[in-house]
């Protein structure tokens, strides 16, 4: 780099990424202790696990219908005070979880989790996409999505720590909450407040403007909540055991954290929706030869890079969805992206379930790999019509 290019580069806004790293950090910390702790209550409560995972739904649902009024909502009341009002209900709602103890009352405290959360999902994503400058896209983004599978990695580990007993997991949950308020009102000076742009982008122009980003964002959500819930079925068949199947998951997660960072320098110097193919790619080839290596020692490696790509077709759907977009199109589009992954992560793992059900243990194998490839050729013919109308 000559000496003029270093000068005329934009400074790194370092203050206003470190704020919304940490406050991602804590916010993904609550979340992924959440997600077992409800588990684990229902299952001692003597639930089946019909009624587990309906309840489970619950979030996500409420991350579906709240999306679309999270830019109207941020146009109206500004980007740092729409968050912090989100935190405070988030951390109020968990309380009351842990006070109630209510399964029936848990279903609607969870989609109004979901109702809560969905913005802090959206403007954190958005504020890391604006604040990043574009030569640096890649590497801020990749960091972004390993630290938020590493916050949820950490809400088990917390939870094994402290256990399921009385408030104390609560606690660190409502904590983590009102941590992500101290953080936001320290940096809120830093933050673009998303108002200047009053034009409205309706979510629904999103299926016109980028339908290859919202599909890879409903495929990448399918993909791995279906690896998650379904991967431990998939192994029993093998006679592997619990501890097992939690070992190589725990690795599959690692590929999705350790992996990110370096797809994000990637798609610095190569387009992002190329590399968004070539993830999908080495996702279905991961997959398929799942059968062939699950018990083998190289089913670890495999894992490891499955759960790395997997996870890295959503990384570089965010790069491109920045690289496209700014103002209240990037809330739009961020807004959409939460409505898709929301409607993945819910229909992921029942149609895995399905196929599975119909064809035996492969059919798992099957449905991934065949909804990564039809995001390959979707994606590839949508890369077709944007040059035949450049040109």
């Amino acid at each position: 780099m000559t000496e003029t290019a270093a000068q005329t580069r934009p400074p790194l806004p370092v203050a206003a990424l470190a704020g919304v790293t940490a406050t991602v950090t804590v916010f993904a910390l609550a979340q992924g202790l959440s997600y077992p702790l409800f588990t684990f209550l229902m299952q001692e409560q003597g639930l089946p696990p019909a009624m587990i995972g309906l309840s489970a739904a619950m979030t996500p649902l409420g991350i579906i219908v709240s999306a679309p009024l999270v830019p109207w909502l941020t146009r109206i009341a500004g980007a740092p005070a729409l968050a912090v009002v989100c935190a405070i209900l988030a951390a109020v709602l968990f309380a009351c979880v842990g006070w109630l103890q209510n399964f029936w009352a848990w279903f609607l405290l969870r989609f109004l989790i979901g109702v809560a959360i969905d913005p802090l999902y959206v403007l954190s994503e958005v504020w890391m996409i604006s604040l990043a400058p574009a030569a640096r896209r890649g590497r801020i983004m990749g960091l972004y999505t390993a630290i938020v599978g590493a916050g949820f990695a950490g809400g088990p580990l917390t939870l094994f720590l402290v256990g399921t007993k009385g408030w104390a997991p609560f606690v660190i949950g409502i904590g983590a909450f009102l941590a992500c308020v101290l953080i936001l009102l320290v940096i809120a000076k830093w933050l673009p407040s998303m108002t200047e742009d009053r034009t409205p982008v309706p979510l629904r122009n999103f299926v016109q403007l980028a339908p290859a980003l919202l599909l890879a964002t409903a495929v990448a959500a399918a993909f791995e909540q279906s690896v998650l819930s379904l991967l431990p079925v998939y192994g029993a068949a093998y006679g592997i055991l619990p501890h097992g199947m939690s070992a190589l998951l725990t690795v599959m997660i690692a590929g999705n954290i350790v992996l990110q960072l370096p797809f994000g320098l990637m798609a610095e110097r190569f387009a992002p929706r190329h590399l968004l193919l070539i993830c999908a790619g080495v996702s279905a080839v991961g997959v398929m030869l799942l059968p062939v290596f699950i018990e083998t020692l190289a089913v670890w490696p495999l894992l490891f890079v499955v759960g790395a790509t997997g996870y890295g077709i959503y990384t570089m759907a965010l790069i491109e969805l920045g690289n496209r977009f700014t103002g209240s199109a990037l809330v739009a589009g961020n807004a959409a992206f939460a409505v898709m992954w929301g409607i993945g992560g819910i229909a992921g793992p029942p149609g895995s379930g399905f196929a599975m059900q119909l064809g035996g243990v492969q059919g798992l194998p099957a449905v991934l790999a065949a909804m990564c490839l039809a995001l390959i050729a979707f994606a590839a013919y949508r890369e077709r019509v944007r040059r035949r109308d450049a040109a």
